[in-house]
């Protein structure tokens, strides 16, 4: 073990924060009105009794926007988790079929499946999980019989009471961050520099999110309002939901 001073964990979120940032003001510039259409739920913001353009435009970007930086987002966590493990026990990315990271410690091999928070799949996805770890499991008692392999679900936040999962553990939050560092503080020592330049970015990004409103406005209008102004919600119902082969 090799302890990882504060300084290397917040030269590496600095420098790779950046990334995250970047990656989330790409996807703000290149979205289409109608990508955003086709993947969100009309019925649910008729619901909602939206009855303005820009109100419904600001609604489904909004929600879109969420969902991707959450996917955004969790891929750095899950860089920053690899990171630090390499750095403390030598861990590394796995090349076994979902599973993210490897590392050995007191003589047990540790695969790890990292997810964002601990609610993260449904039933289907907790067995496909199940079976990539028994799958792994088979394939490194193969190669190194003599090493007792044990699989973890590892959560970057949140609380699971009962880790003990049968056939492998659940770390979230707080036991997570200390599994894969020896580092009984690390799940607060990385939010800090999590922060950095967080204003001038947030400015960045509010100024494209405006430019986007107007874009996705603008191109609305002709396609699913009547000449009046109003919303032509069946509209959007089919462009969402026709079957287009009939």
């Amino acid at each position: 073990m090799k302890p990882i001073t504060q300084q290397e964990i917040t030269d590496y979120i600095e420098t790779n924060i950046q990334d995250f940032h970047q990656r989330r003001l790409d996807k703000l510039q290149k979205l289409k009105l109608l990508d955003v259409v086709k993947r969100k739920n009309p019925y649910l913001f008729k619901t909602k009794n939206i009855r303005t353009v820009p109100e419904f435009i600001k609604t489904i970007l909004d929600a879109h926007l969420s969902s991707q930086e959450e996917t955004i987002f969790g891929k750095f966590l899950e860089e920053l988790a690899i990171f630090i493990c390499s750095q403390v026990y030598g861990g590394k990315k796995s090349a076994a079929e979902g599973i993210d990271l490897e590392f050995e410690r007191d003589n047990i091999r540790y695969i790890v499946s990292i997810k964002s928070g601990p609610n993260w799949g449904n039933s289907s996805q907790v067995k496909k999980l199940r079976d990539n770890f028994r799958k792994a499991k088979r394939i490194l008692h193969t190669n190194i019989s003599s090493t007792n392999v044990v699989a973890v679900n590892g959560c970057c936040y949140g609380k699971d009471r009962k880790p003990d999962k049968g056939e492998y553990l659940k770390l979230c939050g707080q036991k997570f961050w200390e599994f894969i560092s020896g580092d009984h503080n690390l799940y607060t020592d990385i939010i800090e520099p999590l922060g950095h330049q967080a204003k001038e970015k947030k400015e960045q990004f509010r100024e494209e999110y405006d430019k986007a409103i107007n874009r996705l406005i603008f191109e609305f209008i002709p396609r699913f309002c009547d000449t009046e102004g109003n919303i032509l919600w069946a509209e959007i119902v089919k462009f969402n939901s026709a079957n287009t082969t009939s």
